[in-house]
């Protein structure tokens, strides 16, 4: 049996055996709770703090800026709702792209709800964020700005540095979403002028169920959960030692590894793309080819959009694991088009009838080849709408 193949890594990532090796004493060993005084707590409190410096050496932080949470959801979630109502006073308008992560739209509409006003800013159609289109909209009520580092669905990067030298001129707060760039591509914290940075473990083969908040030194937020004060109050709940420690070491590793493995997945984008590109007449990419995440391409083949469902099952049927777009808003039901493709310009035909391939790790050039071979095969066997 043929071993399957899997190119949904941006939906999540497998556990890297070096990264379970470093959780499991924290299982067995060190389960002591960090906040307890005993012997058995300190020595949990000392990994804790050991990944608290371990991720901010990988971010361009200071360790105390890191504060630990259960998901990158929750991290965009008290960074949003945390600097809004903090700073309820000096203002209630915030900026977002319309590209965001779902967990930050529809944190967005919640905040509506509760008298904030929001910008949903319009992007091009390589899905890149203007800076000089967003310094249009602010106003004096302005109080954040929220641009992902790079996107889930079309892998396209944003200029945060660009983007974050002109909000720290009028003092306005700037947080991006990195969960999916994090340990892909190179990111600094001060350099990009972040006041807060989500990332999170399960996309750099760590374990589910941990992220990060980076919130820089003098941003008041407003805790989402209140309880024991863990996380210098930021983030109520006992820490998750096993799942941190297991963050921080995928971090290391991701960093220490990310230039030669940046080289290698390059390296089989550019197969994919040239692989589609000879077998079908029709596809169309989506996003920046040149401005992407190395590991990220999606697109569409005219005439079979209305058959990106079936082409999926196809293929899983062969061992082989892709997506039609984002997992995380896959619970909307499947009818939902895109609403990343729909805001490059897409029309609602378009953006339902993605594929998303994602590498990882452990992708090797003869995935690719079987990929290509397989898709091509299957794409055969169903009729374009245009034939």
């Amino acid at each position: 049996m043929r071993k399957r193949i899997y190119l949904d890594n941006a939906a999540t990532t497998c556990l890297d055996e070096r990264v379970l090796e470093t959780m499991m004493p924290c299982f067995t060993e060190y389960y002591g709770n960090a906040s307890s005084l005993h012997s058995d707590g300190s020595n949990a409190k000392a990994i804790l703090e050991d990944a608290r410096k371990s991720l901010a050496s990988c971010v361009g932080s200071s360790p105390d800026e890191i504060v630990f949470t259960s998901s990158g959801t929750e991290a965009n979630n008290l960074a949003l709702k945390g600097a809004a109502f903090a700073n309820r006073a000096k203002g209630n308008h915030i900026i977002v792209s319309s590209i965001e992560h779902d967990c930050i739209l529809n944190t967005c509409h919640w905040l509506e709800t509760q008298g904030f006003s929001v910008t949903y800013l319009v992007v091009g159609e390589d899905g890149l964020v203007d800076p000089d289109f967003l310094e249009q909209h602010l106003t004096r009520s302005t109080i954040l700005v929220s641009v992902m580092h790079a996107n889930n669905e079309i892998g396209t990067i944003q200029p945060l540095k660009e983007i974050g030298e002109r909000l720290k001129k009028r003092g306005i707060l700037f947080h991006s979403d990195a969960c999916q760039s994090f340990g892909k591509i190179p990111l600094d914290f001060n350099a990009s002028g972040l006041d807060l940075l989500t990332i999170n473990s399960h996309k750099i083969y760590g374990p589910k169920g941990v992220g990060a908040l980076v919130v820089r030194n003098g941003v008041l937020l407003e805790p989402v959960l209140h309880g024991g004060g863990q996380e210098k109050g930021l983030r109520s709940s006992t820490e998750n030692i096993p799942g941190i420690a297991g963050f921080a070491k995928a971090a290391e590793l991701c960093c220490a590894e990310m230039a030669e493995e940046a080289t290698r997945i390059s390296a089989l984008q550019q197969l994919l793309v040239r692989g589609l590109e000879a077998e079908f007449e029709g596809i169309y990419f989506n996003g920046s080819l040149t401005n992407r995440l190395p590991h990220n391409l999606n697109f569409c083949i005219s005439g079979l959009e209305g058959e990106s469902i079936r082409l999926l099952l196809l293929l899983d049927e062969e061992g082989i694991s892709v997506s039609t777009g984002s997992a995380c808003s896959s619970n909307a039901g499947d009818s939902h088009a895109s609403h990343v493709l729909k805001a490059i310009g897409r029309n609602p035909f378009e953006a339902r009838g993605a594929i998303r391939l994602s590498m990882g790790r452990f992708t090797t050039e003869g995935d690719i080849l079987t990929f290509l071979k397989l898709f091509t095969e299957k794409s055969s066997q169903l009729n374009s709408i245009f034939s």
